[in-house]
């Protein structure tokens, strides 16, 4: 059966470093390691890749965020991948950053990304890699200001390990299953514990 995987983010190069970018980081992580080419189609970049004689494809919706699904839906319809095949990276307010977590169906949780995608499949059954970024430190900073902004200094630092961590993630779900890899991969975090 084909899979889609899906980086949520925006389009534009003032986005590209920011937080709500990061699954599309992560997407990009995982296909450099697979060394894939990317074409321009479906209102975004994808790619394709054969794994065991099924088709994995890879897209970056270039729509911005909260039209995400018109992405998602275009190529999903085009290639019949069912809605239940559709992982979906982004990122996550209520985890703290650096650390992973799987889900398969549930809201929106205020996501207009997700939000987006639930709309034009009508159903919330599509799998999450959620990729902690944490609150802001701020009280006063509003989450959209946030999300918005750059990683700071010390979680930059640690970037590159938390989308190898995604990608990993990602080669486990497309080698193995959702529940294996939601078994090695939720919770799991870069962020090193201060005992």
């Amino acid at each position: 059966m084909p899979k889609l995987i899906v980086g949520l983010g925006n389009p534009g190069s003032n986005y590209s470093k920011t937080r709500h970018n990061v699954g599309w980081m992560a997407l990009e992580k995982f296909a450099q390691v697979k060394n894939i080419y990317w074409r321009d189609k479906f209102k975004g970049s994808y790619a394709e890749f054969a794994l065991r004689g099924d088709k994995i494809f890879l897209l970056k919706p270039k729509t911005f965020m909260n039209l995400s699904g018109e992405s998602v839906v275009d190529l999903a319809q085009f290639y019949k991948i069912a809605t239940q095949d559709i992982l979906v990276l982004h990122d996550e307010l209520d985890i703290p950053f650096g650390t992973l977590a799987l889900k398969n169906g549930g809201g929106a949780a205020g996501h207009n990304g997700l939000k987006s995608i639930i709309e034009k499949t009508g159903t919330p059954d599509f799998k999450r890699l959620r990729i902690g970024i944490g609150r802001p430190i701020h009280p006063n900073m509003p989450p959209a200001s946030y999300v918005l902004s750059n990683f700071d200094s010390e979680e930059e630092k640690l970037l590159d390990d938390l989308l190898s961590l995604a990608s990993e993630a990602i080669n486990c779900y497309i080698n193995e299953n959702f529940e294996k890899a939601s078994s090695l991969f939720s919770r799991k975090s870069v962020v090193p514990i201060v005992l």
